[in-house]
């Protein structure tokens, strides 16, 4: 890897069962797909209590979510070789019962959020129309390389 793209990365997981599940191997491989330049990231991944305590306290929503990224250097202007640092939070149980709603493998959907995770933590966002637009076209980009299909084709 160039050092362009240095990655620095924590997985965290609240039991077994999800680590034979979501390697840290995949993880690692979808997080670098959307990376465009050095990161320090964590990787989380929570329970449905977690992610609701955590979506409450932090954007004053009471539910949990599937994916919450906590940017920490978000609005700073990083030189080529300053990482990126952010702790990317996935509910696990709602990851898992979208998937099945998508009819999507765990792996897929988990992919997906990750993919846009590490692009909200490099400042993508989609605030309105035209950042959802390329934030969406990015993930699809991304999303392909790795052999997955458009996460918004059953949207347009």
């Amino acid at each position: 890897m160039s050092e362009k793209n240095k990655l620095s990365l924590s997985v965290q997981y609240p039991d077994a069962r999800l680590e034979t599940l979501i390697t840290r191997p995949k993880v690692r491989r979808w997080v670098k797909a959307a990376l465009f330049a050095p990161a320090e990231l964590t990787i989380r991944f929570v329970d449905a209590e977690e992610g609701r305590t955590l979506n409450r306290d932090y954007r004053e929503k009471d539910y949990a979510t599937n994916v919450l990224t906590f940017a920490y250097n978000e609005g700073e202007e990083l030189n080529d070789d300053e990482p990126t640092r952010a702790d990317i939070i996935l509910c696990t149980d709602v990851l898992e019962k979208e998937a099945a709603e998508q009819k999507k493998s765990v792996d897929e959907h988990t992919a997906h959020l990750i993919v846009h995770g590490v692009l909200h933590a490099q400042g993508y966002d989609h605030m309105d129309d035209e950042e959802a637009a390329e934030m969406e076209g990015l993930e699809t980009e991304i999303l392909a390389t790795l052999g997955i299909s458009d996460p918004y084709a059953d949207q347009k």
